[in-house]
């Protein structure tokens, strides 16, 4: 039997109406480092964004499932591009600034990148890559910047005010279907290249409803937002499509990402919650300790990426009285999975126990914990098993890249009845709890992002004093994980730590590199002749391991 009910399709134009014209006084407020910030309303964010649309489509020539890249900040421009793109069918591509080039230019031809926005400061980031991202006919400079770089650029090149200038401020947006892709990010977080994670409307649009749920960040138009997670880092944590449907305004930190700043915004513009990883907060700690500021407005701290330090979550609350929530999630996952509030009726000390946890599992996410043997732990708070999970905004895919007709469905990262295997291995309790406790794979988490420590070790053994080399995750009171370097040595040759140093800093990101070396007389090595990484992490707790720090 069929329903009664209408079938609307959950779209992004519908958030973005939805804001525009109900929450139109909300304000997208943009850090300037200047005395005043700059300040756009829902309406104007809403007018702008269908000037954007005119613009992409009739002088770039932008079609339904076209690819656009942005490579900008946390701005009022990025939040037009944010709506506009997926809105007029084509799809967001944002474009992660912390990545090494090489991975960079891979990303944009696998996405095969029509157009990109960018800031204007960031154009010496963009310019060199340029005569290798074939797929790139137009870019769009947003703002001030040095614009010389472009000039040897085959590429077309506009300027994002002059685009927009005359161009009507109502877009006839069209009825797309909820399962089209709207928006594109990657992940590396382990070996291999990077894979690629297309939200749809529809998980776009269930996410941002959960984003507001009490049982989540419970945002409404009393709100103001403080993003610090990067826009290209999981759609800002789904915040700026929860904002427009909530009406809560946003404050955007532009380029200014150091705890002084970000402290004086937090102080003159009174945003009452704020999400990032916690080396953002460990900053800001440090910060507000040294520095009298008033952070009275700032009543919630989201928390995700890595595990948050138990002392951190308290010396917020009780020097500041700013509540930390915990959070878990992965590109894969939109990214929010769990959330960690203490449920009513516990006491002071006990709610900690909750809250140092990842956190309550949604309605709309159903997890499980698969054990070695084919089985499933029982949510006893004490079986631990590998993660997995499902639901409407989960990944059931990666990209499989332009001209590419089928998904990509690896079995280390899909079960074969369609769950996504997170790596992570934990425990649940019987209310639904989170905790976790180890990684199934090695793969490193310093200050919310990943290193891969597969490719860490391949660098290495590439140079031709290392014979072996394997890179561990130890603890770190700044990042919550840094890697450790162990490398065995070639017969009869030599090699500097400094020198091995800057070896792997010309082919990753320099803060991939390690801090922490020692050379071992050969690598431990399980029954089959895999690396035996848990051997080494013990070594390490142990202090047996001569560790010089660079």
């Amino acid at each position: 039997m069929q329903s009664t009910m209408q079938d609307v399709p959950l779209a992004v134009s519908r958030i973005l109406e939805h804001g525009r014209k109900v929450h139109g006084q909300a304000q997208v407020t943009t850090w300037t480092g200047e005395a005043e910030p700059h300040r756009r309303t829902f309406a104007e964010i809403g007018d702008r964004a269908a000037q954007l649309a005119h613009a992409l489509r009739d002088k770039l020539g932008v079609e339904p499932g076209s690819v656009l890249g942005t490579m900008m900040w946390n701005n009022a421009e990025h939040v037009e591009a944010y709506l506009a793109i997926p809105s007029m069918g084509a799809v967001l591509h944002t474009l992660n600034l912390r990545l090494p080039p090489e991975q960079l230019v891979w990303i944009v031809g696998h996405a095969a990148d029509r157009v990109v926005l960018v800031n204007g400061t960031l154009l010496p980031l963009l310019a060199p890559l340029l005569p290798r991202l074939p797929s790139v006919e137009h870019v769009v400079v947003v703002g001030e910047g040095d614009r010389l770089a472009l000039d040897s650029a085959t590429v077309e090149v506009h300027d994002y005010e002059e685009l927009l200038a005359e161009q009507p401020t109502r877009y006839e947006w069209p009825e797309i279907d909820e399962r089209a892709g709207a928006a594109l990010c990657y992940t590396s977080g382990t070996t291999g290249d990077p894979k690629g994670v297309l939200f749809s409307h529809r998980s776009i649009y269930l996410h941002a409803m959960h984003v507001n749920s009490a049982e989540a960040f419970g945002l409404g138009s009393a709100d103001l937002a403080l993003p610090v997670v990067p826009m290209f880092h999981v759609n800002a944590w789904g915040l700026p499509h929860a904002c427009f449907m909530s009406g809560a305004g946003m404050l955007m930190t532009d380029r200014f990402l150091q705890p002084g700043p970000i402290a004086e915004m937090i102080e003159k513009v009174r945003p009452t919650l704020a999400a990032a990883v916690p080396t953002i907060w460990q900053g800001l700690l440090t910060e507000l300790d040294a520095t009298e500021r008033d952070v009275s407005s700032l009543g919630r701290v989201v928390i995700g990426g890595s595990a948050c330090p138990p002392s951190l979550m308290r010396a917020f609350k009780e020097r500041y009285d700013i509540t930390v929530v915990h959070a878990w999630g992965m590109t894969e996952t939109s990214p929010l999975g769990t959330v960690s509030h203490a449920p009513p009726g516990v006491g002071e000390e006990e709610a900690w126990e909750y809250r140092f946890t990842q956190g309550r599992l949604p309605a709309s996410v159903e997890v499980r914990l698969a054990s070695p043997d084919g089985t499933f732990a029982p949510w006893d708070g004490r079986t631990a098993g590998e993660l997995e999970v499902r639901g409407p905004w989960i990944a059931a895919a990666y990209y499989g890249g332009a001209g590419s007709t089928e998904p990509l469905r690896p079995l280390d990262k899909f079960s074969e009845d369609g769950w996504l295997r997170t790596g992570d291995v934990g425990t649940i309790s019987p209310n639904g709890y989170l905790t976790l406790t180890d990684r199934a794979k090695d793969v490193i988490k310093s200050g919310g992002e990943w290193i891969s420590s597969v490719e860490l070790e391949n660098h290495l053994m590439a140079h031709p004093a290392v014979a072996e080399a394997a890179v561990v995750a130890v603890p770190d009171e700044k990042w919550g994980e840094r890697p450790l370097a162990t490398v065995v040595l070639a017969e009869g040759a030599e090699a500097t730590y400094p020198e091995l140093r800057e070896y792997l800093a010309e082919r990753v990101a320099r803060w991939q590199v390690p801090e922490r070396w020692t050379v071992i007389p050969a690598v431990p090595k399980t029954s089959v002749g895999k690396f035996d990484k848990k051997v080494l992490r013990a070594q390490y707790a142990d202090g047996a391991l001569n560790v010089t720090t660079l």
